[in-house]
């Protein structure tokens, strides 16, 4: 078998196209999800009534089924929900024209939320309370006490699994394409699709998100190496009263 070494560059230039829709789907994600997924987790972690229920359920469901699953009912149920919707306040919104790429926010925000949570949830349980306990003590709001001393603490544990799930979100964003989203599979399937030049699509595809996840990885690692070096450099000088306090 010999591959089509032409159509393989050709189409890798077109599936470059795709990529700032691939990051664009990941980076939003992540950025609805985490603040969510910290309050799941410290619902979680301090047992917060009704919502440790409601949170611990959210979180079984979205780890306990596949996202190709959650993609097609979020993308074959919500739009006629909100046409419902739409509908009955009497707005003048096509539903079904809206851009894809809004349903392709909604699913992979839903299910990183309940997976960044466990990381939230495993790296706060690094910090002993005895650290928050002191900084109230010390005169701190929990506000205050939360992002001098909790959160610097319990974020060097937790960059490794953060990294580790921004790359598996990145490498599921490839399933965009039951959306009709435009990212750099559905451009790479379409091209293949003239020819069936498949395998050389793919090839493309696999040299591409390659790179990418190595870049994210790379990332990772600086941040990791700063935040590490910046909490060894900043104990000593900031300790007092048995809590570690960062300004």
């Amino acid at each position: 078998m010999r591959l089509n070494t032409k159509f393989m560059q050709e189409t890798f230039f077109i599936v470059l196209k795709g990529i700032p829709v691939t990051l664009q789907i990941t980076f939003v994600s992540l950025i609805i999800a985490t603040p969510l997924a910290f309050f799941i987790a410290e619902a979680r972690i301090h047992k917060t009534p009704v919502w440790e229920k409601i949170v611990t359920f959210y979180v079984s469901i979205v780890r306990g089924t596949p996202i190709v699953l959650q993609i097609l009912i979020v993308y074959s149920l919500f739009p006629s929900l909100l046409n419902v919707l739409v509908v009955k306040l009497h707005l003048n919104i096509n539903v079904f024209e809206l851009n894809p790429i809004i349903y392709a926010y909604i699913v992979f925000s839903f299910n990183t939320m309940a997976t960044l949570s466990e990381v939230f949830r495993s790296a706060l349980g690094t910090v002993s309370n005895d650290q928050l306990e002191a900084a109230l003590s010390a005169g701190l709001t929990n506000f205050q006490s939360y992002r001098r001393i909790v959160i610097p603490q319990a974020l060097v544990s937790a960059i490794p699994n953060v990294c580790t799930l921004t790359v598996n979100l990145l490498k599921n964003t490839s399933l965009a394409f039951m959306m009709t989203v435009k990212d750099i599979t559905a451009l790479a399937k379409i091209e293949a699709s003239f020819g069936f030049n498949y395998i050389e699509a793919y090839i493309d595809l696999f040299v591409i998100y390659l790179v990418m996840c190595s870049i994210i990885q790379i990332c990772f690692r600086i941040v990791e190496k700063c935040v590490t070096h910046y909490k060894q450099t900043s104990v000593k000088p900031k300790s007092r009263k048995g809590i570690v306090c960062w300004k």
